[in-house]
Order: structure tokens, then C-alpha cells, then sequence
């Protein structure tokens, strides 16, 4: 069993060329939570030239929506939401300088091929277990959209997240090999 690698934004280029599909990693620092709506939103900016709400190029942004806060909490359950949801916004973000991002599930021929382009990286959050990950999270700000309510953009401060690199710059994806290797059985 190999160690999870401690990692923390921002994350440097030398830190994300040397993630590779498979390693475990503990991330810690800012994420932005964006989904569908809010995903929406930004490549319509983008299109019409307007400013983004998050500066791309050093943003993480994380899929996901949280549910109420509780009292005396800081965020409410927050699990990662099915990132092929993002997918045909996703090739548009990343042109603009979205590097890593955070979710569930594989991603399309054409997000992980701009990922490579771009050097970027794509993480892989264990679903099902929301409330253990908002035990990660230690403050929460709203950002733009609120509108969208769960769904708006929040800035998350993150201690320890347990996370696996799904996708890496140099294009492997760790869905595809994993599926191959019990190809055999099916």
C-alpha cells in the first residue's frame, strides 16, 4: 500500500507535473465549488468577454454543491458531484487557464485530451461519504452566483482531502487502465 503525497495550493507546475494517474494525495487549500449552472455562467463570460469571478489560472475548481449548513458547523455535507455533468464546458474552461479540478467519475475523450494539452490535472474524490469530507473543510466564503443557491461558487479552505489523480498532464487516465485491466472477466 503506498502513502498518500501531502500537496497544498497553490499548486505549482512542478507539483503537477509530477502527479501521475494512481497517486493518493491529501489536499490541502483553496478550492472553488462550481457545478452545471455555475459552469454554465462562465463559459457564457467567457464567450461575451466579461470577467470570470475566479482567476483560472490559479484556481481549483472542486464539483460540488453543499447542503445546509448546520449550526455550529462551518458547511454542511458536501460530496463530489459527477464531473461528466461539466464536461462539455470543461475544454473552454481549461483554454482559459483552469488547470485542476476536482470531482467524481471519468471524463470525456476531449476533456482528458485538453487536460494533457494544457498540462493540467484532474482529481478524483471518493463519493458517498459527504459528511466525512466536510470534516476537511475548515471556512467557506461565498464567491459570485448566489442566485444558484447550492450551487453558487464558494471558496473552500481544505485540510487533508483524501484524493486520487485520475487524469494527468501526460494524458493517462486512470479510469481507462483500470476498466481495461477487468476487461478479461467481462
Amino acid at each position: 500500500m503506498s502513502t498518500a503525497r501531502k500537496i497544498q495550493t497553490p499548486l505549482t507546475e512542478d507539483v503537477i507535473m509530477s502527479l501521475r494517474a494512481g497517486d493518493m494525495v491529501l489536499f490541502s487549500g483553496e478550492v472553488y465549488t462550481a457545478r452545471d449552472a455555475a459552469h454554465r455562467r462562465m463559459v457564457d463570460a467567457v464567450q461575451k468577454g466579461l470577467p470570470l469571478p475566479v482567476d483560472l489560472k490559479t484556481a481549483v475548481i472542486f464539483y460540488a454543491a453543499p447542503s445546509p449548513t448546520p449550526p455550529g458547523r462551518v458547511i454542511g455535507a458536501i460530496g463530489p458531484t459527477t464531473s461528466c455533468r461539466m464536461d462539455a464546458f470543461t475544454p473552454l474552461l481549461v483554454e482559459q487557464g483552469l488547470r485542476v479540478m476536482i470531482g467524481k467519475g471519468s471524463r470525456s475523450p476531449e476533456v482528458v485530451a485538453s487536460i494533457k494539452k494544457y498540462r493540467g490535472v484532474y482529481f478524483g474524490a471518493i463519493g458517498g461519504i459527504a459528511a466525512l469530507i466536510a470534516r476537511s473543510v475548515t471556512r467557506m466564503k461565498p464567491i459570485a452566483f448566489e442566485d444558484l443557491g447550492p450551487e453558487a461558487i464558494r471558496c473552500l479552505t481544505l485540510v487533508d482531502l483524501p484524493l486520487v489523480v485520475a487524469n494527468d498532464p501526460q494524458g493517462n487516465d486512470l479510469y481507462r487502465t483500470e476498466q481495461n485491466k477487468w476487461r478479461i472477466f467481462l
